[in-house]
């Protein structure tokens, strides 16, 4: 089984930045408002992975009035809201599957992720979580077969979902102001993905993205409603840390990147980002670094307007070359799959509609 902890010092407690102590004393008054006024633990569950006797669980620890999840979905309305519920610091919640229960705590911003020693059969399954002696919720989680080699991995903003991103005024109007339905998808991922895994039955969806786990609900409803395969999303938690005044998103992707080949030695991974951010460098870093667990890197190009909101193209794809794993580039998702059938990772029959 992985260590349940392989992100985190195994020394003592660090000493907290300045900022992290200023955010965890309002944090501790907004909570104490929040219990005073009736609001109690609710647990916000998302989709977690593992593989046979060990699962990763994934969640969030909130204060609702009524300890309903749908209480912080806030579906249809302003980003904005999403990111007022107030988290449970250090919650203790309890996982049962598989007719054996675990007890486990959340951390400074109410997330739980960790990994729990359950043995469930390969597929898909549910299991249940409660917190502060609330009501459960059920959460799903994949169980990778043994045998599986394949898998695919997916950033989100200008991947999947057209963002913006990088603009710093551009990402907040995108987390704060546009409503959920005003997002678009980029034209023939779905079909992409679902094509692929058509034809990897049994691989590990997994979607990367240095977004918070505040818009996790929103994030998950634009995936299925755009149809998007199900699959476990590895977001961040914004704000302080214990020796930074703002965590570094990319150090997250690059961490749950490594955590991935530890968890799955065995499991090669379709790698797809855009050129707009550091999806290229990311990628050609964990390549050189992996290599036996890279299947190939897919880069959608962005047109130029994207480009321009993003600030630029990436300049790293000369640094592809540097890695063995097959690189391939192309502006939508019929393009991508074309590409990976020349390289010979897809069997292209009939392509996927841009």
């Amino acid at each position: 089984m992985p260590d349940p902890t392989p992100h985190e010092p195994s020394l003592a407690e660090p000493i907290l930045h300045r900022a992290a102590r200023i955010e965890d004393a309002v944090q501790e008054f907004r909570e104490q408002r929040a219990r005073r006024r009736g609001q109690v633990p609710t647990v916000i569950p998302y989709t977690g992975y593992g593989a046979p006797g060990w699962i990763r669980v994934l969640c969030r620890v909130l204060l609702t009035r009524r300890g309903l999840a749908s209480d912080v979905s806030y579906e249809g309305v302003r980003g904005w809201k999403s990111f007022t519920s107030v988290a449970v610091d250090h919650a203790e919640v309890t996982i049962t599957a598989g007719g054996v229960s675990h007890t486990v705590q959340s951390d400074r911003g109410g997330v739980v992720d960790t990994i729990v020693p359950i043995d469930l059969d390969p597929g898909w399954h549910t299991i249940r979580l409660s917190a502060g002696g609330q009501r459960d919720v059920e959460a799903d989680v994949f169980i990778v077969h043994p045998d599986t080699r394949f898998g695919l991995l997916s950033d989100i903003d200008d991947t999947v979902m057209v963002t913006a991103l990088p603009r710093p005024m551009l990402a907040a109007w995108n987390s704060f102001v546009v409503t959920e339905h005003a997002r678009r998808p980029v034209p023939g991922m779905s079909v992409l993905y679902e094509r692929i895994l058509a034809q990897h039955p049994g691989a590990p969806t997994v979607y990367l993205s240095t977004g918070a786990w505040n818009v996790a609900p929103t994030l998950q409803r634009f995936l299925t409603r755009n149809m998007y395969p199900s699959g476990t999303l590895l977001l961040t938690d914004w704000g302080p840390t214990h020796d930074r005044f703002f965590r570094s998103g990319q150090m997250h992707k690059h961490e749950n990147l490594r955590r991935l080949a530890r968890d799955f030695p065995d499991v090669q991974w379709l790698l797809v980002g855009d050129d707009g951010q550091h999806d290229e460098t990311l990628y050609g870093d964990f390549a050189r670094e992996h290599p036996d667990n890279v299947a190939g890197v897919a880069i959608r190009q962005l047109s130029t307007s994207e480009a321009v909101l993003a600030g630029g193209r990436s300049r790293a794809q000369e640094r592809s070359r540097d890695s063995s794993s097959p690189w391939v580039y192309a502006p939508d998702g019929a393009g991508l799959w074309t590409e990976l059938g020349r390289i010979g990772l897809a069997d292209l029959g009939d392509q996927p509609e841009a």
